[in-house]
């Protein structure tokens, strides 16, 4: 029963099938936010390149800062995931680039890794307010007895504030 051709399929389909289980762990990578095509953002020079020069060679920047227009932000991230596990951040590049508010010449440039990070702890628990929450029914009702519908006779009156009782 054990031919050679029967040997032969049952050794491609083992192949097959170890090959088939070994790509299937093989990490799917995803690649996010600015991508050097032509030129670096490390490439750009300090005292020689302007804020039109840069958009001209580098595109509009991932980000500016938020309290000063002048500091611009590349950033980009390449991310790597196994099977049903978790994305892992394999590498982040941030290059800042600081511009000179007047002639507009590049200052500084400032290239931040993954390395360069720090996990800041995330708390997710909210400040308690004072009170109770009132529920829908004591929403609604919650002003029945209070008064009554129809306005008092000396109500309306010009020279009466609404609620005053003295005569």
């Amino acid at each position: 029963m054990s031919s050679p051709t029967a040997v032969a399929i049952l050794a491609t389909a083992l192949l097959t099938s170890t090959a088939g289980a070994l790509s299937s762990c093989a990490p799917i990578t995803s690649y996010s936010g600015f991508q050097a095509i032509e030129s670096d953002p490390k490439d750009v020079k300090v005292g020689a390149d302007t804020k039109s020069t840069v958009r001209g060679r580098l595109g509009s920047p991932s980000a500016t800062s938020t309290f000063d227009p002048n500091v611009w932000f590349y950033m980009n991230q390449l991310k790597a995931r196994v099977a049903f596990r978790r994305p892992e951040v394999i590498s982040r590049n941030v290059t800042a680039i600081t511009f000179n508010k007047e002639s507009e010449l590049v200052e500084s440039v400032n290239v931040y890794t993954l390395k360069d990070g720090k996990v800041i702890a995330f708390n997710g628990r909210e400040t308690p307010t004072r009170g109770r929450e009132l529920t829908i029914m004591e929403q609604l009702l919650g002003n029945v007895g209070r008064g009554s519908l129809l306005p008092r006779e000396d109500e309306g009156v010009p020279g009466n504030r609404p609620g005053d009782r003295r005569n």
